[in-house]
């Protein structure tokens, strides 16, 4: 995942991923849904730039869970009095129910298999209370990604230049996107590599998984970034 890149996080998509206008759907999503939510929890929450909107503009109570240990540090600092715990998805247990939980910019594609898409909504049904609400956004489908695109992000600041080259290899179910950096920093120039394994579910593989850990769920088209979003209850 982000191991090698977790500190220049924030630089990179801060230069193009709307975090503003995401949190701002999401809030409306999750009191459209359960109007006297308050209780959220950001599952896969990175660096917790979604977290923060929703405490500082909507006025939630968020916890955070990360895989990386370096994302959880980053959230904790950029979110003082928040707990932001380090876990694993597919088997976490934090011991508190929420009205809301949250897992965004596709990062259900990294548990790679539909058994842990399952292992991971059941921990969601352990974590949520009555009348809850959990929002998950996929990763793109099969046939849609371009082996052939090589993509660009360049970002500076705080005396960091970063250009970041991106292509994705589709093999079979999973696609692997190839990240290059350079980084300049302290007057020298670094060079490293990630590869980040995302498995490609359809909607209809996922709709199932969602029906048969227990959810009723609804599919939104474009959720925040355009991969559409799940939108899912317990089933009564």
């Amino acid at each position: 995942m982000f191991s090698e890149s977790a500190d220049l996080y924030d630089l990179i998509y801060s230069s193009f991923k709307d975090y503003s206008t995401e949190a701002r759907q999401v809030a409306e999503i999750i009191r459209r849904e359960h109007p006297s939510a308050r209780t959220v929890l950001d599952v896969a929450c990175g660096t917790g730039e979604h977290a923060r909107l929703l405490i500082e503009h909507y006025g939630f109570d968020v916890d955070g869970l990360d895989l990386d240990p370096t994302f959880v540090r980053i959230a904790s600092e950029k979110l003082p009095g928040t707990r932001v715990l380090r876990g694993d998805m597919t088997s976490f247990s934090i011991g508190r129910r929420y009205d809301a939980i949250l897992c965004l910019f596709s990062s259900i594609g990294y548990v790679r298999t539909l058994e842990n898409v399952a292992r991971t909504l059941d921990c969601f049904r352990a974590h949520l209370a009555p009348g809850g609400v959990v929002l998950v956004e996929p990763w793109l489908p099969p046939g849609v990604l371009d082996p052939q695109r090589i993509g660009l992000n360049t970002a500076e600041g705080d005396g960091i230049r970063v250009a970041r080259m991106s292509r994705i290899a589709v093999d079979g179910r999973m696609s692997r996107i190839h990240f290059e950096y350079l980084v300049g920093r302290n007057g020298a120039i670094e060079h490293f590599a990630e590869v980040h394994e995302l498995a490609l579910f359809t909607r209809e593989e996922l709709l199932s998984v969602f029906a048969e850990t227990g959810y009723t769920v609804s599919f939104d088209e474009a959720g925040p970034c355009g991969r559409g979003l799940y939108i899912a209850r317990v089933a009564a």
